[in-house]
């Protein structure tokens, strides 16, 4: 069977974006595909070391899995759910990788750029993060890697690493899908980027001082209507999905179709050219305000110990696949 791989670290509580352009859409391509393809959901906490971390890295670890199960994720013997440094085949291989990749493909990844821009002293880990992701996905023979746009870049960096060790050592590698397949794969014709409320040009980010401008997965509902009530939009006046002119208003309109489960093309067309602006803020507000309060109620009943439950046989799993894989590569280097 094909392997579909996602993560989502775990530094803090979750926004709407993360939620949103992430999570939800992982949760309901894992309940589609699950019966044919082997899911592998991985909590990537070695990847969250490379900043600060707020709270507890191995409780935070915990409730992300609360937040996939919150969100519906389906349990089947298909569905594998695993720590990454549970997983020491992540950290070897990433080293091996090393020797692979090239200075210069690191030091053109967008986000090591975006970073690392203004810190006097940049820890490596931002820098070398793209071949640790590198091993997350090749470990397993990955095709598909549900992300947003912000990644697309580490995914290419991926697939040209594996073709050039496997031109070399043998066809050992999966080559992940190219990001355009990826795309179609997820069933966006776009990447899916949840803007900043106040700012739309940005990415929603957990890390904005500007409480107005983002939506955690622990807000109270009521005020986060609130916050939709206030997002920034325009002066156009007449609704359509423009990301580069009407950014605030195309944010919106993305946020009710991900909530609702419905294709962009159809809230766009229910929406374009209307010219009250109040009247989709409403919509899309009640819309947040349902699925905080269902998500909350779903969250609050999940157990810790069920958790550890499905860690415990993922990572025993996880482990078995990995190792295989690692066996190979050690081979064609001759270290084993």
């Amino acid at each position: 069977m094909q392997t579909i791989l996602t993560g989502i670290r775990s530094n803090s509580v979750l926004t709407l974006g993360n939620y949103l352009g992430a999570l939800l859409p992982m949760v309901r391509l894992a309940n589609k595909n699950s019966s044919t393809s082997n899911i592998n959901i991985f909590v990537p906490d070695l990847h969250s070391i490379i900043s600060e971390i707020d709270g507890n890295l191995k409780e935070n670890s915990v409730r992300t899995i609360k937040y996939y199960l919150a969100a519906g994720l389906e349990l089947n013997e298909n569905i594998h759910i695993y720590r990454q440094s549970y997983v020491p085949a992540h950290s070897e291989l990433c080293w091996i990788l090393d020797c692979v990749a090239t200075m210069g493909e690191t030091s053109r990844m967008i986000q090591y750029k975006e970073k690392s821009k203004g810190q006097e002293a940049c820890n490596v880990g931002i820098f070398n993060y793209p071949i640790l992701m590198a091993a997350d996905i090749l470990l397993y023979d990955a095709k598909f890697i549900p992300l947003g746009e912000d990644q697309f870049q580490h995914i290419e960096l991926t697939r040209d690493i594996a073709t050039r060790f496997n031109n070399k050592y043998g066809d050992i590698f999966t080559i992940p899908a190219k990001t355009s397949d990826q795309v179609k794969f997820m069933g966006q014709q776009d990447g899916i980027r949840i803007r900043d409320l106040v700012n739309p040009e940005k990415k929603m980010s957990k890390s904005t001082a500007a409480e107005n401008s983002k939506i955690m997965l622990s807000d109270d509902p009521k005020k986060a209507a609130k916050k939709i009530m206030s997002a920034t939009t325009d002066s156009v006046g007449k609704i359509s999905f423009d990301m580069f002119n009407q950014p605030g208003i195309s944010n919106l309109l993305q946020i009710e179709a991900l909530i609702n489960n419905r294709s962009f093309q159809d809230v766009i067309g229910e929406w374009s050219g209307e010219t009250h602006y109040g009247d989709l803020k409403k919509k899309v507000a009640n819309s947040v305000e349902c699925l905080l309060s269902d998500f909350q109620a779903k969250l609050a009943n999940i157990s810790d110990e069920e958790v550890i439950k499905l860690l415990e046989r993922g990572e025993k799993y996880a482990n078995e696949v990995a190792n295989n894989k690692l066996r190979e590569v050690q081979k064609a280097f001759n270290l084993r």
